[in-house]
């Protein structure tokens, strides 16, 4: 006689079998969208276990970790009519899986077309200079921008930034210049302010003299110290510094 425990036994381990094949494990980072019978449950599920019991259910995974996207780079004519390319670096984040899943059918893709869209309309209404110096202003602007297009379908643009300014040779050429003729300005402002105040301290010292005629004589047995310090074999007195030191042992010798 057959046994009948058999069917029973193949029976249970198809229902085992099922029930193991059912079960899924979402990282932390992970959350799942579970469609049941065509419709989406409320809430993603996750983390951790969960019954997925096909082919009733179907789920799609999202990651909630914050993904980096270049976007290429675009050929930009800013306002004062210069040719650039420039590309830049998004980083973003899903916040709603459940929109993300169900509003778009690549919310990367979706993101990387409103970017480009973006960084060149941006960009063409400044001119090159604001560019260059206020690059942090106009990455917050385009970041608002998109996050306002992004945030219909749960998505969060956390920065942008612009990655690289493409200049063709002869822009750089005359920034180069302009560069060399700026340093050039400061250097000539710079011996001119040294030339004024070398002048002033003179005036102040001849003011002085004026006043003390004897300094004039002191200072110049100064520098005949300084001659003889070099040790140079002519030293050559004019005729009226010798009257002056003359003058100048007389007074002394009166002094003592």
């Amino acid at each position: 006689m057959p046994d009948l425990n058999f069917p029973l036994i193949v029976i249970a381990a198809i229902v085992v079998l099922y029930i193991l094949n059912s079960i899924k494990i979402l990282k932390e980072y992970e959350r799942a969208v579970v469609f049941r019978l065509g419709h989406v449950r409320h809430d993603a599920s996750g983390p951790g276990v969960i019954f997925v019991f096909r082919p009733i259910d179907q789920i799609v995974r999202v990651s909630l970790r914050q993904e980096a996207m270049e976007v290429p780079s675009q050929d930009i004519i800013t306002r004062d009519n210069v040719t650039l390319k420039v590309n830049a670096v998004i980083t973003m984040r899903v916040v709603d899986p459940v929109k993300a899943v169900i509003e778009v059918s690549n919310y990367v893709y979706q993101t990387s077309q409103f970017a480009q869209t973006t960084l060149r309309s941006v960009l063409g209404e400044v001119d090159l200079d604001e560019l260059l110096a206020h690059r942090d202003r106009l990455n917050q602007r385009i970041q608002t921008i998109i996050d306002g297009h992004t945030a219909p379908f749960g998505l969060k643009v956390v920065s942008v930034e612009v990655k690289q300014v493409d200049m063709p040779e002869n822009m750089l050429r005359a920034m180069a210049k302009q560069a060399e003729a700026e340093r050039e300005k400061r250097a000539k402002i710079i011996a001119a302010e040294g030339e004024q105040l070398s002048a002033t301290k003179l005036g102040e010292a001849a003011d002085i003299i004026a006043a003390h005629p004897i300094a004039l004589q002191l200072r110049n047995l100064q520098v005949l110290s300084d001659i003889a310090v070099e040790k140079n074999s002519t030293i050559v007195f004019p005729a009226q510094f010798m009257d002056s030191v003359a003058g100048l042992k007389s007074f002394m010798s009166h002094e003592k």
